[in-house]
């Protein structure tokens, strides 16, 4: 899979910042954990070379994230299941699918992002529903088609 270079990564971290579009740095963490030493010290100053680490394998955590994704949507974990999108996004731009990145970048947030993180497994041809054996593999598509988990009704708080 073919990352992005170390400068493109560093435009990116600037106009996340500029723009404003990722408060909580969930986004920022992804791409500067993709950075060299180098280039890190170009966003930020780490006193101590152990307050930063580089990450080489990201499709290995992109595929390892997935799952702890669907894990926080099927737990109704609204802010956990949001940071999940949002770095699974960068992510996918990270790993040079910018069309991902475009099927995730769909208005609205239903079902505690399942449609979005379905896009993201579907656009690398990985498992979303495989992993999983009955009711959470129900509740899991229902959710990634939008709809509350349980067609009788959530008890956890999601909603059509």
């Amino acid at each position: 899979m073919t990352i992005r270079t170390q400068e493109e990564i560093v435009t990116r971290i600037w106009a996340l910042r500029a723009d404003r579009g990722d408060i909580f740095g969930f986004r920022e963490e992804v791409l500067v954990e993709a950075l060299d030493l180098d280039h890190v010290r170009q966003v930020i100053a780490p006193r101590h070379p152990g307050e930063w680490t580089q990450r080489v394998d990201h499709e290995t955590y992109a595929r390892d994230y997935l799952r702890f994704a669907v894990g926080k949507i099927l737990d109704h974990r609204g802010n956990s299941a949001s940071r999940s999108v949002d770095k699974l996004s960068e992510l996918a731009w990270l790993l040079g699918r910018d069309d991902i990145v475009a099927a995730m970048d769909h208005p609205g947030y239903p079902m505690y992002g399942a449609p979005k993180v379905k896009a993201f497994a579907d656009g690398f041809g990985w498992p979303f529903l495989d992993d999983l054996d009955g009711d959470d593999r129900l509740a899991l598509a229902r959710m990634a088609e939008g709809q509350q988990c349980d067609p009788q009704g959530c008890e956890r708080g999601c909603a059509d």
